[in-house]
């Protein structure tokens, strides 16, 4: 059995130290990726999407609260995008 090189791996988590100096931490096997302040602040938010992105978390029962309530974001004043002019990962 063929070991992989490093740079051919395909789980854990790499750190990227950006200009601004925040860090972003990418997960391998997913290729999600999330940043932070520091690589332990980057790293709890990847731990957070990739509980989402594999079914966890809580459902919203009322979107539009949610937003009001948790984000100040006022629903009427959102406007809606045509399914055609969604970035490529959102069709």
């Amino acid at each position: 059995m063929a070991s992989a090189s490093r740079n051919e791996r395909d789980e854990g988590v790499e750190f990227y130290y950006e200009s601004d100096g925040t860090v972003t931490a990418k997960d391998l096997e997913t290729g999600l990726a999330r940043g932070g302040e520091t690589r332990a602040e980057a790293l709890a938010q990847l731990a957070e999407v990739i509980e989402l992105h594999e079914g966890g978390g809580e459902s919203i029962d009322d979107p539009d609260a949610f937003l009001e309530e948790e984000l100040g974001i006022d629903p009427d004043e959102i406007e809606e995008v045509p399914p055609e002019d969604h970035p490529e990962f959102m069709k």
